[in-house]
């Protein structure tokens, strides 16, 4: 393998989740591309051409566990890019897809990935400042597994459902320093990016949600939304072999929003 395959996916075995559209069918599509075999995970189907897919509502314990058993023999990487933006979903359901759900299936996976292996996960811009949130994002991680986080979020309401979809994008961030602490000592890397707001199908929603111009002021320096595809290449480069030695971290892929805003440059888009 050379320059012909640079980042050494041909023949690997690589599992997609929310395969259907925006920046997963963009990764799942990257990924045929480079030679991968390429399982999809959504709860609806999609339009890229994959090696099987797997129907699973992230919401639902008990699918996630059929789809794992379904599945069979090792996988090379994982991509976790399913999620919701919110409403119209509720604050739970929008925590289930986003990181409770998604983090029971990776743990799920996690016999099937040896030495060499990765796992790469979609976060969001909106986690700037999640090391502020440590205290409550620890004691959620501490938990335990699915029904134990079920069960907190459910008692702990007042303390995360100012927005369900926020409150994911801290938990990942920190659960990827967290956990990929201990994965990377199996040989697994676990990362994940910090997309600025991207063109795809849930645009929309943050759009009705918080209003298009706040969202609009977290467009950095490059001024403009990034494509799925943009979004997609940086998870791809970021699971692939060539990052051997990146764990634990997290990949801002947002147009320069956070390196203004920390130094006081970030004057928001079309100013």
């Amino acid at each position: 393998m050379g320059v012909d395959d640079p980042l050494r996916y041909r023949g690997k075995r690589v599992l997609v989740t929310g395969a259907a559209s925006g920046m997963g069918a963009a990764a799942a599509r990257i990924l045929v591309e480079l030679g991968a075999e390429v399982i999809g995970v959504d709860i609806k189907p999609g339009e890229v051409p994959l090696a099987a897919e797997l129907r699973v509502d992230l919401r639902d314990r008990g699918a996630i566990d059929a789809a794992v058993a379904e599945l069979e023999g090792p996988l090379d990487s994982v991509f976790s890019c399913a999620g919701l933006p919110g409403p119209p979903f509720s604050e739970l359901d929008t925590m289930l897809v986003n990181f409770v759900g998604a983090r029971h299936l990776i743990e799920s996976l996690v016999p099937r990935l040896g030495p060499g292996s990765s796992i790469g996960c979609i976060s969001s811009a909106a986690a700037v400042g999640w090391q502020d949130h440590l205290p409550t994002v620890l004691e959620f991680l501490e938990a335990g597994g699915f029904d134990e986080q079920r069960a907190w979020l459910e008692a702990n309401e007042d303390r995360w459902a100012f927005s369900g979809y926020l409150f994911s994008k801290l938990v990942i961030d920190a659960w990827v320093g967290w956990r990929g602490a201990e994965l990377i000592r199996q040989g697994i890397r676990l990362n994940c990016i910090n997309p600025g707001p991207t063109e795809t199908p849930m645009m929309p929603a943050f759009h009705a949600l918080a209003g298009k111009e706040l969202v609009d002021s977290a467009v950095g320096p490059i001024g403009r939304y990034a494509t799925p595809e943009e979004q997609a290449w940086p998870l791809v480069l970021l699971n692939s072999e060539r990052m051997s030695y990146v764990a634990g971290e997290v990949l801002w892929t947002d147009g320069g929003f956070q390196g203004a805003l920390v130094t006081g440059r970030q004057r928001g888009f079309g100013s």
